[in-house]
């Protein structure tokens, strides 16, 4: 019997991790063993993680099975987008990359490629968040 080739990637966002693995097969995608449509409340969220597959026009070759701890659900979208493009990239590292229609060219066009760095900012003494001070009374 022969094995199915698997692809993984890690992405990253704020706080989340996903680890993603890609395999041949009809477009199934499953997050902490629960479907996505389930497992994320807004469908805007979902859009976002399928963005790397509907651009490469992948939408129904993989199925996507995706572990992700940490982070809101905005933060693991966004990792596990990060990780899907990754793993894309995996797919398809034996391709010529200068080509037009190279999954790195595709993908750095939708700006896909890119880690987002923006963080929460630490609470600074004195004030109540970050930049937040406290109201200023003058009597």
């Amino acid at each position: 019997m022969a094995s199915k080739q698997i692809w993984t990637a890690t992405g990253r966002r704020k706080q989340a991790v996903a680890q993603v693995k890609l395999v041949g097969g009809t477009g199934k995608i499953t997050v902490n063993g629960v479907d996505i449509d389930e497992y994320m409340p807004f469908a805007t969220l979902v859009m976002d993680i399928k963005q790397p597959l509907v651009a490469t026009d992948n939408e129904n070759r993989f199925d996507i099975e995706v572990k992700v701890n940490g982070g809101g659900f905005n933060g693991q979208a966004g990792a596990i987008r990060l990780a899907i493009t990754r793993a894309l990239l995996k797919f398809d590292a034996n391709t010529d990359q200068t080509r037009e229609d190279s999954y790195r060219h595709i993908l750095k066009n939708h700006g896909l490629i890119t880690r987002d760095p923006r963080v929460k900012e630490r609470k600074k003494y004195g004030l109540r968040k970050a930049r937040r001070a406290p109201q200023f009374s003058k009597r």
